[in-house]
């Protein structure tokens, strides 16, 4: 079993702004992989299926992005899993630019709200993550307002093509091993505009 969250904001105003991919990339694998919704329970709203032959449980919390760590102890708990090995939790970066991502063992919470809480929670920075990256704050913006604006449409599609990348890196984690997905997708990928 593995336990995949995608971090962002609940409710319709917070839909596909830069801090929300990880919600993004959870609707994604959802419906490439025909995960069935199983409703709201450990403060996220979650679906149980598989990727590839894989046991999952995608979850996005209901928490607000800056106590995700509150839904991810509570999911770990209940399903009994190892947060160092069968944890994956995907989210924005802004050091990252539009349409990169980046795959990794574990890691400092790097100023993330979210991560941190997590990282509180567990009380481990031994979690599997995939950064998919937002841009960088513009000058004289602030960085909560950044983070919660949306994508200009060109900026979009290159966010969109890294959400299917971060997918597909996903699935490597589960059929082979995070070495292989970090040594696949940690590339710098050419983007198309």
């Amino acid at each position: 079993m593995f336990i995949i969250v995608g971090l962002g904001n609940p409710t319709k105003q917070y839909e596909h702004t830069r801090h929300n991919v990880g919600f993004d990339t959870i609707d994604y694998l959802i419906d490439k992989y025909n995960i069935p919704y199983s409703g709201v329970k450990h403060q996220a709203m979650y679906g149980k299926g598989m990727i590839g032959f894989q046991k999952v449980i995608v979850a996005k919390p209901t928490t607000y992005m800056n106590l995700s760590g509150e839904s991810v102890r509570e999911l770990v708990d209940y399903y009994k899993v190892d947060p160092e090995s069968e944890l994956l939790i995907i989210y924005d970066d802004i050091s990252l630019e539009p349409g990169q991502i980046r795959v990794r063992k574990k890691g400092s919470a790097g100023g993330h709200n979210g991560i941190k809480n997590i990282i509180a929670q567990l009380g481990t920075q031994n979690f599997y993550r995939i950064k998919v990256g937002v841009g960088e704050k513009p000058k004289n913006w602030d960085l909560a307002d950044y983070v919660l604006s949306r994508f200009p449409d060109e900026e979009r599609k290159m966010v969109d093509d890294a959400i299917g990348r971060a997918a597909d890196a996903v699935r490597m984690i589960l059929d082979e091993d995070i070495d292989a997905a970090m040594n696949e997708y940690n590339r710098k990928q050419t983007v198309k505009e």
